[in-house]
């Protein structure tokens, strides 16, 4: 058998002919891969267009619910702001280096630090608990577990000073410091009013509270002092204790006749007119926007389950 045609022949690329040319073959899967998505994306706007009315309408209609929702449903809160400046104490540093643990013992080492102190007891529960006690705001602060016809209780144990505290400082209550040392008191309540006079009152109460301590302070240093006074024969340790005295009676004097004694009160709070919440703009723009979103979901769910029962139909009629 003569086989020298067949093993003496050059191999040929599949597809061309002895002294042709090459063919190539071109893919189209991608082009037409790239024209079934135009036509995907003509259809969803095609079917989307179609029901451009109710997605109008469900749009709008979530809008206007959200609308109301913020303007009736929704109690408006009101938010006043009073701005304080932390006084400055300037620490007697030579005299309590050369005093040591007599100063200690005297309360003098910590003068210099009365601003952190001020704004610690403005935080504090037990200086709000005093304030809601002596304002009596409970019934206020808890309206909603009261009967406003009758006055009463609407509640088996009617809350505590404690409980309202905790109520004021988590919900009513804001404290900010900036870089400068400014301290912005804020007070959020349903009334404007309210609002801006429970801001003025406290910041009031806090140099009221914090200028009783120091009195009451200075007045223990100003014995204790006197006392070590006539206790030593040490000259220099006399002059000492003598200048110390000086300054707690000038903490004393101050304590008695400066009613900022803590803070100046930089911008005090005024009502507000307008709430602060709810924002009524931002919620009827999410709403619109869900809405917007849930009606074009529901519209192409119903066009699948139409496409899918027609599909249905037609091949049981084959």
């Amino acid at each position: 058998m003569d086989t020298s045609n067949n093993s003496n022949a050059p191999d040929r690329p599949v597809g061309s002919a002895p002294g042709g040319q090459f063919v190539y073959l071109v893919a189209q899967d991608q082009p037409r891969g790239r024209a079934e998505d135009e036509m995907d994306l003509f259809r969803l706007w095609h079917i989307l267009w179609r029901s451009k009315w109710l997605i109008a309408g469900t749009t709008a209609a979530f809008a206007i619910a959200a609308a109301l929702f913020a303007s009736f449903a929704v109690t408006p809160m009101y938010t006043a702001a009073v701005v304080l400046s932390p006084v400055k104490e300037e620490p007697l540093v030579g005299l309590t280096g050369q005093l040591g643990g007599l100063a200690s013992l005297a309360g003098l080492a910590g003068i210099g630090q009365g601003d952190s102190d001020a704004v610690a007891v403005l935080r504090s529960r037990d200086f709000i608990r005093g304030f809601i006690e002596e304002q009596s705001l409970l019934p206020e602060i808890f309206h909603r577990l009261r009967d406003e016809s009758t006055g009463q209780w609407t509640v088996e144990k009617p809350p505590d000073a404690v409980q309202g505290a905790g109520f004021f400082v988590a919900e009513i209550r804001t404290i900010d410091e900036d870089s400068t040392g400014l301290v912005t008191l804020s007070i959020e309540w349903r009334d404007a009013e309210l609002a801006a006079a429970w801001a003025n009152m406290l910041a009031m109460r806090l140099n009221d509270h914090m200028r009783q301590r120091a009195f009451t302070e200075a007045e223990a240093n100003i014995k204790y002092l006197r006392h070590e006074f006539e206790n030593t024969s040490i000259v220099t340790l006399q002059q000492s204790i003598s200048d110390l005295l000086e300054n707690e009676m000038q903490k004393l004097m101050l304590a008695r006749g400066n009613t900022e004694y803590a803070f100046r009160i930089i911008d005090r709070a005024e009502a507000p007119r307008v709430p602060s919440s709810p924002r009524t703009i931002l919620i009827v723009a999410l709403a619109t926007v869900f809405g917007a979103m849930l009606a074009c979901f529901l519209v192409l769910v119903r066009d699948m389950i139409r496409t899918h029962t027609r599909a249905e139909q037609a091949a049981s009629q084959v």
